[in-house]
């Protein structure tokens, strides 16, 4: 199998579960004719139509009510920001609707809200924020950010066939710069496991999403000067697998969490 990037790791879990489940629909701002903003449902809308590749008006709160709403009649949305930015458009309907249906009274709310998020590449303040720590404050989400196309596949895999809503936010800069063999057959990545991307011995960089790039980098300058420092990709920031952590300090006794998130109020 050839590499494929992280947009198509993406196209390949939708496409994946909506053969899988008649149930999964896809809906959002021009996801259907265009493809997506980033091109990510491209194609769908001819293979599965128009009931099932659902175009809407330029209306985030829209998108999230139609959905939520769905997934009480017992469909499984997949929902997309077209740019993760917009959420905040539709934060009642989040906070208010996805989030506490299920946390209240334990009925299924299989949606899935997913979009590009992040920096540095030249997006401006309306196109990079990363707005996960609102939602992982936000009891009745679980919330996952992948670094690698394989991890973005196996997440959303996951994400889609699980009960509770869960955001997906997948770091633009990393849509077409990441590449990974994915496996022929069927997988999934757990949702709340962290994955050790570089095993050390003298201290844990705890992070995830295009910092996981980065911090790789930066172990392998701390490496020359004789520090073996661990990389821990979080994957998943709720619920945040604290055991993996635990037992990673243990070894260093030293953490440093690395996230592009606001300087207060991040995951740290």
């Amino acid at each position: 199998m050839a590499p494929v990037t992280m947009v198509e790791a993406i196209r390949e879990a939708l496409d994946e579960e909506m053969q899988r489940d008649p149930s999964v629909v896809l809906i959002g701002e021009d996801i259907g004719v265009y493809g997506g903003a980033f091109k990510v449902t491209e194609g769908l809308l001819a293979k599965y139509g128009w009931e099932r590749v659902i175009d809407t008006p330029i209306s985030e709160t829209a998108v999230i009510g139609a959905a939520v709403g769905m997934s009480y009649q017992g469909l499984r949305p997949v929902a997309e920001m077209q740019f993760i930015d917009f959420i905040a458009c539709c934060f009642n309907q989040m906070v208010n609707f996805v989030a506490k249906s299920h946390y209240r009274w334990g009925g299924p709310v299989p949606m899935v809200v997913r979009g590009p998020c992040g920096g540095g590449v030249h997006g401006g303040p309306f196109h990079s924020q990363n707005p996960e720590m609102w939602f992982v404050h936000t009891p009745g989400l679980k919330v996952v950010y992948p670094s690698t196309a394989y991890d973005a596949k196996g997440l959303l895999k996951s994400a889609i066939r699980d009960n509770n809503p869960v955001l997906c936010l997948e770091h633009k800069f990393l849509y077409r710069r990441v590449k990974d063999k994915l496996p022929a057959e069927d997988y999934t990545v757990p949702i709340g496991k962290l994955a050790v991307r570089r095993p050390g011995r003298d201290l844990t960089i705890a992070t995830y999403g295009a910092m996981t790039l980065h911090s790789l980098d930066a172990a392998e300058e701390l490496a020359k000067e004789g520090i073996e420092a661990e990389v821990l990709d979080l994957r998943t920031l709720m619920p945040l697998d604290r055991q993996g952590i635990i037992d990673s300090v243990r070894k260093t006794n030293k953490l440093l969490v690395v996230h592009e998130d606001v300087r207060s109020g991040g995951i740290a």
